[in-house]
């Protein structure tokens, strides 16, 4: 009789396992659909920090490396303002331009510019 009880309580608590694995799923998915709303709902301040941000560190960006003279690597310090930290700077000395972008979020470009400094590309809207 008491293998009959173990056997049970171990079948138990496979079902047991299965059911909070379903249950972390869910949790999962609703967690997904929520961030997402919420997303959708404020896309577009979102939206709006985004194209600031990378028009701020293009503009700083181009300026520290075309004007000041200095390595590309060295002007992402000058991004020091809070939230900037996802914003990744590139140079292109053929154009002599900074292009800063948000992966897969926002970019913008800042091209210098012989006795106007660096001046940014117009903003698509």
């Amino acid at each position: 009789m008491a293998t009959a009880k173990l056997r049970s309580s171990r079948s138990g608590n496979r079902l047991g396992r299965r059911n909070r694995g379903r249950r972390i799923l869910r949790l999962l998915a609703i967690a997904v659909v929520l961030v997402g709303a919420v997303g959708y709902f404020y896309r577009a301040p979102i939206s709006g920090y985004l194209s600031a941000g990378t028009a701020y560190g293009a503009r700083i960006g181009c300026s520290c490396h075309y004007v000041a003279g200095r390595p590309i690597g060295d002007c992402s310090r000058d991004l020091s303002e809070p939230g900037l930290g996802l914003v990744m700077l590139s140079a292109d000395d053929e154009t002599k331009s900074v292009t800063a972008r948000v992966p897969l979020l926002a970019s913008q470009t800042a091209q210098y510019r012989k006795g106007w400094g660096c001046v940014l590309e117009p903003w698509d809207d």
